[in-house]
């Protein structure tokens, strides 16, 4: 699944992101491309280097497990480092996220992708269990960004 194709693009009529004085704030993303209507449902919709960052094992059972909310994660962080980087930043501008979760079971899968892309100090954040996401209950997550990307720049 083609990140350039569309990801981070809204699935209806909002807007991606808008500008408000030095802030940047992100729709929620969740792990569906809107290029082709794909909702990622595992380690075989990302690019192979993903998936070996992710530490896909090749073994059916923990990978089915395992492979879909690692999967979703990494391709929402990765539509939020697309986003950002259109609006002019980098993930280090990003200061809060909101991740919303069908299943807080999630939160420790996502919380390792998360440092892939957080190496040093992490954004402050909030975690939210939900009962259901658009536009399937395939989607396990969705996050939200707010950045601080000043116009001085």
């Amino acid at each position: 699944m083609s990140l350039e194709a569309g990801a981070g693009k809204p699935l209806a009529r909002y807007a991606a992101w808008r500008r408000a004085g030095d802030f940047v704030f992100l729709s929620g993303i969740i792990p569906v491309n809107p290029q082709s209507a794909t909702i990622v449902r595992g380690f075989q919709d990302i690019p192979a280097e993903a998936r070996l960052l992710l530490g896909e094992t090749g073994e059916f059972s923990t990978d089915a497990k395992q492979g879909p909310i690692l999967a979703q994660s990494w391709y929402v962080l990765e539509s939020i480092r697309h986003t950002i980087e259109d609006a002019g930043g980098q993930m280090s501008d990003v200061i809060k996220l909101v991740q919303y979760f069908r299943n807080l079971d999630h939160f420790p899968y996502y919380s390792r992708v998360r440092k892939l892309f957080y190496a040093g100090q992490p954004p402050v954040s909030t975690v939210v269990q939900v009962s259901e996401m658009l536009p399937s209950a395939e989607v396990l997550i969705e996050v939200e960004a707010t950045a601080w990307l000043p116009q001085s720049r």
